[in-house]
């Protein structure tokens, strides 16, 4: 049987607001997508992943969406998103779109309506109740921070926002908004788009009791994850739009998935349960994270980030496929993160795009990691855009945080470290825009730009071309199996692949200091066996011992 065309490609994902503008307005949009095309076919990838370029009020950079068959003024017309795609397919390149159905904007007609009356017929789209012992009808928290509910006067009713006040949650279990969902999905794909990427989709199944989550100590709001993540009917929902939708075209989808577990991740992407292709995890990203989320900051483990990582190889070896990534537009950048972005920038970030490419899965690229861009450090909170970032910023001041400890953990975990502009070369805002940015370039862009790293043939760029090569020339690195070695090791991340007569090895430094590493006398040999890819220059080629100095990683293939 001919293999998948998603399980060899490479993805890239391109967060349009932040790519390249083409007008001066400071706004990335479509044109400047198009003017970079021939850049991302030099660096070698297949997919690019496109999020929301629809028409929204942007509360939430275009995540709130309020008509999905337009295209947002600022990032141009639906003529101009036509001619991008039939470029990109010219080019051989294929173009998914970002699927947000969990949540419309509040602005899109359908809420409109439904506000109107509790009779009206989009009533039922949304989650509206009345309220309870005059409060909210339960005490969920809303991912953004508050509560999930917003009060409406005009009927004397609740209605539900996991995301923001502007993001009201949709339905599912109404049938009539399915089948609009299920009609737009088709037309987007008549369009000639060759998948989607979906949005918080295991959030659209909710127990439709609503009932109250576990109060947190210190908080009047609670956690309804559990009601509402992998919820009751999300197999029935995804089934029911493979079978309606999905399986009418060769197309690759992918679900982001907080709190999936692999044995979910399973169920999402066996091929036989016609459901998803992949889907997005999140247990790597929350790896440092302390006892209070996200921005309680604490060092990761490496063991721990190999123990999820082997977690899922495992489990979907067989049946369902990976999504591999370490980055997107709402994580900060890996070579910040995991890696070190200050000496060892260009080394550390080679290093960590080779521990991931070379395992099982597809591998995705988030705009910039490919030059090596780095999280930012802007001085004041007026510098930030992203409504999560501003909201807990003001919410935990008023809960006391000091003004040191409040930017410490923006500067390490807010989403703009992935949102300021690409950086493509030393000319002012980074030959982002000829105006004023919306959101300021990263000050580090004179050294870190693409134009620079296309010149120098030892860059990061061209490295990622060099994996994304081999990629498309050894089978092994799609097909073989997965084999983690050195679990725990706590600075070195070795793992095996295996297709066949041919074997591969794959050793990785995660640290600042030197690594003596002996190879298991049966796992692999290194005599006879090829170098394919290292981050420094070697001298010899079998050792029995290896000696690793800082950030280094290797890549042997045997036959």
């Amino acid at each position: 049987m001919a293999r998948e065309w998603w399980k060899e490609s490479v993805v890239y994902q391109i967060y349009p607001r932040s790519f390249r503008d083409s007008n001066g307005d400071g706004i990335g949009d479509i044109n400047g997508i198009i003017e970079k095309l021939d850049y991302l076919k030099y660096l070698g990838i297949d997919v690019i992943w496109l999020s929301p370029v629809y028409d929204s009020p942007n509360d939430d950079n275009g995540y709130d969406i309020s008509n999905y068959q337009a295209i947002m003024d600022e990032f141009g017309t639906m003529e101009e998103w036509e001619t991008l795609l039939a470029e990109m397919h010219k080019r051989d390149l294929k173009l998914i779109m970002d699927l947000v159905v969990n949540h419309t904007s509040d602005e899109h007609e359908w809420f409109v309506e439904a506000s109107k009356s509790k009779e009206n017929k989009c009533r039922n789209y949304y989650f509206f109740r009345p309220g309870k012992n005059n409060l909210e009808p339960n005490n969920w928290e809303s991912v953004f921070g508050g509560s999930a509910w917003r009060y409406q006067a005009e009927t004397d009713e609740y209605f539900l926002h996991l995301f923001s006040k502007k993001q009201p949650d949709l339905n599912w279990e109404n049938p009539k908004l399915r089948k609009e969902i299920y009609k737009m999905m088709s037309w987007w794909l008549d369009k000639g788009i060759d998948g989607f990427r979906m949005d918080v989709i295991n959030f659209i199944s909710k127990d439709s009791r609503l009932p109250d989550g576990e109060s947190k100590k210190g908080s009047s709001y609670a956690s309804g994850a559990k009601y509402f993540m992998n919820g009751p009917k999300i197999h029935d929902y995804l089934q029911e739009m493979h079978q309606e939708v999905l399986k009418n075209y060769d197309i690759m989808t992918v679900g982001e998935m907080p709190g999936a577990t692999p044995e979910e991740g399973v169920l999402y992407t066996d091929q036989e349960r016609k459901e998803l292709d992949m889907v997005f995890h999140f247990e790597h990203m929350d790896i440092d994270a302390g006892e209070d989320g996200k921005w309680d900051l604490k060092d990761f483990s490496l063991i721990e980030l190999k123990e999820i990582l082997n977690k899922w190889q495992v489990a979907l070896e067989e049946k369902g496929w990976n999504s591999l990534y370490w980055n997107n537009h709402d994580q900060p950048r890996v070579v910040s993160r995991f890696g070190d972005d200050g000496e060892y920038r260009e080394k550390s970030a080679k290093m960590l795009a080779t521990t991931l490419h070379f395992m099982k899965g597809t591998p995705y690229i988030y705009q910039g990691e490919e030059i090596g861009m780095t999280n930012v450090a802007f001085d004041s909170i007026k510098d930030y855009r992203d409504i999560e970032t501003l909201n807990m910023y003001n919410e935990k001041k008023a809960d006391g945080w000091s003004e040191d400890k409040l930017m410490q953990a923006i500067h390490t975990k807010s989403r703009d470290n992935a949102r300021t502009p690409m950086q493509w070369n030393e000319s002012s805002q980074a030959g982002f825009t000829t105006g004023d940015p919306w959101i300021s370039v990263n000050s580090n862009y004179k050294k870190i730009n693409a134009e620079a790293a296309i010149e120098d043939e030892n860059s990061i760029f061209h490295y990622y071309r060099k994996l994304i090569t081999l990629r498309k020339t050894h089978d092994i690195v799609v097909d073989g199996k997965f084999n983690m070695l050195e679990k725990d090791n706590d600075a070195l991340f070795v793992y095996t692949r295996e297709l066949n007569n041919q074997q591969m090895l794959v050793i990785s430094n995660f640290t600042s200091s030197k690594q003596h590493y002996s190879l298991p006398a049966k796992s692999f040999e290194i005599v006879n066996s090829e170098l394919l890819i290292s981050n420094t220059e070697l001298d010899v080629n079998n050792e029995k011992e290896i000696v690793l100095s800082p950030y280094e990683t290797r890549v042997y293939f045997k036959k």
